[in-house]
């Protein structure tokens, strides 16, 4: 099996939302026979890659677009991503010293 022209374009354009083994159900063949047609045809393979890439990119820059113009969700995602940025809750528990048995329930 081989895939066309027009299909190698379909594989650049649905590589950001669908992974190899839904692209290959896609065109009716198991994962398998997908791989060998990318090791047969490189420009399957590389039209999966670079459909793949421009999307990243594009939601990318779209996101950092957002980030700069203040929204706050975006710049907080792109800083946990890109710069190691987490968020730590800090918990603070009291304890009470506790002399005997009943000092803990309370028995007199």
């Amino acid at each position: 099996m081989a895939l066309d022209a027009e299909q190698i374009e379909l594989v650049s354009g649905l590589s950001a939302v669908l992974n190899k083994t839904q692209l290959a159900n896609y065109f009716g063949m198991c994962e398998n026979t997908f791989r060998e047609v990318e090791a047969r045809q490189p420009e399957v393979s590389e039209a999966y890659k670079k459909g793949r890439n421009q999307k990243i990119a594009a939601i990318g820059n779209n996101l950092v677009a957002q980030a700069l113009e203040g929204n706050l969700t975006a710049s907080m995602f792109y800083l946990k991503t890109q710069a190691g940025w987490k968020e730590t809750q800090h918990v603070q528990q009291e304890t009470k010293e506790v002399k005997s048995f009943s000092d803990m329930y309370g028995d007199s």
